[in-house]
């Protein structure tokens, strides 16, 4: 029995191929393992330290292993804490915007009861001292005129008060200081509320640009005895004197 090279060829190429495959596989296999090799085993890229233990000798080698790859100035988010830094400027304009915005931008949220306070009484003493002078001012007007209709002055003096018994030149005299004097309050007013604003806006400047100043905790007082020659006296003086060291 006699075999031609054609009837061999096929199952040689078919084995050639298989076993080329083969090869291809395991070379991948090598090379992957040869790579995670050297990115995983930190061990081999830190020198070991004799003066601990093997556990925290193994973590520590991994942290420090993690920072050999992480890039320069890295700085994890949960080790460090952001600390809270205002901007003066953005502090003036919050205020600005809203009295007492600027307060709370710079977490100040103790000072906001007290600004919402003072407007709310300004507010009110305004209105009260502007509703006086309303009245006091057509009181005024009404005694002013030669319309005898006209005479809501009397709304200040009980019933039982006739206008003829009144005395027009103190009437007049009377109602015309009552207007100056709540038109002055309710202005005096005004301005307040102004000045409260403005003190707003300082106030959270103030304390967004005192939130760079460095407090340093030693703090101290020397106090210790101390002899004064005055220019004028021969004999010299015993006292106290005193320093702030800071």
């Amino acid at each position: 029995m006699t075999l031609s090279l054609r009837s061999i060829l096929p199952p040689l190429n078919c084995k050639a191929l298989l076993l080329a495959a083969l090869l291809c596989v395991m070379a991948s296999a090598a090379r992957a393992q040869e790579g995670a090799d050297s990115v995983l085993d930190v061990k081999v890229l830190l020198p070991v330290r004799e003066d601990v233990p093997a556990a925290q000798e193994a973590t520590d080698s991994v942290d420090d292993g993690l920072d050999y790859f992480r890039a320069a100035g890295y700085t994890p988010m949960l080790e460090k804490k952001r600390e809270f830094n205002p901007d003066p400027t953005r502090a003036v304009w919050f205020s600005a915007l809203f009295p007492g915005l600027g307060q709370v931008y710079n977490r100040r949220y103790w000072k906001l009861p007290i600004i919402v306070a003072g407007y709310m009484g300004l507010g009110y003493a305004t209105s009260w001292n502007n509703g006086q002078l309303s009245d006091y001012s057509q009181a005024y007007r009404d005694l002013m005129d030669a319309d005898p209709s006209t005479n809501s002055y009397m709304n200040f003096f009980p019933p039982t008060t006739g206008e003829a018994d009144l005395d027009r030149e103190w009437l007049q005299s009377v109602m015309r200081s009552r207007r100056d004097y709540y038109r002055r309050n309710r202005d005096l007013c005004i301005i307040a509320m102004v000045g409260v604003y403005l003190l707003c806006m300082i106030d959270a400047y103030v304390d967004a640009t005192m939130a760079h100043f460095d407090i340093l905790p030693d703090l101290s007082m020397d106090v210790q005895p101390a002899i004064f020659q005055a220019p004028g006296d021969k004999l010299p003086a015993v006292g106290v004197q005193w320093a702030l060291n800071f």
